[in-house]
């Protein structure tokens, strides 16, 4: 509570205590009884309420963010050139009048939910794109009066700027923007230079109205039904297109790891064939060196003597028919007991 506000709490108890001691004489008076005293008192309340009453209306408190428009009827314009600052300040009571005007930070919110915007109901924006397709835009405006040019804003607009103003503004600076891009730019790689295509068109228009745009937000863009059903179509066949080229590659990886484990059986059979015709190469060079050197060895009398041995160790000698050839007898391998 300011001491504007105070002051003008207390005349209106000491105008309360005037009616009331003013009622009191006059009842008094009407049974005849003496009002000596209560004329005194009704003097003072009322000496006290204009005083206060006066001062009240001549004290204008100002807050921090506020700034005043002083009405004057003593000035050829009818207001003073100078706007009041926060703070308290002296005015002509009766005379003149402050029409106080906020600078604090505001928002202006466009929705199609009807719960956060200033509009009840659907308050998007309906833009068009370069290329016909409609879009709904949601959106925010965060601005404030221009403390210096608070006079200018009251001459022109006083405390309309909002509707008259604001709102506008944003709305056509938003169309504006939008018809210069295409729907396949706003979905993919544009929506920041949209924005700030959009805040800066709001800036420049509100700054020629004596108001301060200190931010723009975009909060949501929304097409048509036709053309998100059409989207949704698109980004379907291009993940099948990608399962289907996925499955593919796939299939090809398979294909070359097949390839590749029947190579290298192949390539084992080949160098196992290798290596078992060398074995056999080997082995048969080999018995054919034996045979050589075995034949070369060989006599009559050495292969009687290996074909004797093959006999059983029992026989001691053989006889024969008389018209066969003769076998010498064994050699004695056994020892003389």
């Amino acid at each position: 509570m300011n001491i504007s506000t105070l002051l003008q709490g207390i005349a209106s108890f000491a105008w309360i205590g005037f009616i009331g001691v003013l009622v009191t004489i006059f009842i008094r008076v009407s049974r005849g009884q003496p009002v000596k005293g209560l004329s005194t008192l009704v003097i003072v309340f009322l000496v006290a309420a204009l005083l206060l009453t006066t001062v009240g209306a001549g004290l204008v408190f100002l807050q921090a963010n506020e700034y005043g428009v002083v009405i004057s009827a003593f000035q050829p314009n009818g207001y003073r050139t100078q706007a009041l600052g926060p703070g308290l300040h002296w005015i002509i009571p009766f005379i003149e009048s402050v029409q106080k005007y906020s600078v604090a930070k505001q928002t202006y919110t466009m929705s199609s939910a009807g719960s956060e915007g200033q509009v009840v109901g659907d308050d998007s924006i309906q833009a068009r794109t370069k290329d016909g397709q409609q879009v709904y835009i949601d959106a925010s405006v965060i601005y404030a009066a221009d403390p210096k040019q608070i006079i200018q804003l009251h001459i022109a607009w006083q405390n309309r700027y909002e509707e008259n103003v604001v709102r506008p503004v944003a709305r056509a600076a938003i169309r504006n923007a939008v018809s210069q891009f295409g729907v396949e730019e706003l979905v993919s790689t544009k929506r920041n230079e949209l924005e700030l295509a959009i805040r800066d068109e709001i800036q420049r228009k509100l700054q020629d109205n004596n108001i301060l745009m200190t931010d723009f937000l975009m909060r949501n863009i929304r097409f048509s039904d036709e053309y998100a059903l059409a989207v949704e179509q698109k980004q379907i066949a291009e993940q099948q297109a990608q399962q289907a080229k996925f499955v593919v590659e796939s299939k090809k990886q398979e294909a070359e790891q097949a390839r590749q484990i029947a190579q290298g059986q192949a390539d084992a059979a080949v160098i196992g064939a290798q290596g078992e015709a060398e074995a056999r190469l080997i082995q048969a060079e080999a018995e054919a060196k034996a045979n050589q050197l075995l034949s070369q060895s060989l006599t009559p009398q050495l292969v009687q003597y290996q074909y004797v041995l093959k006999l059983a160790p029992g026989v001691q000698s053989i006889f024969i028919p008389s018209d066969n050839q003769f076998i010498l007898p064994l050699p004695d391998t056994t020892t003389t007991p």
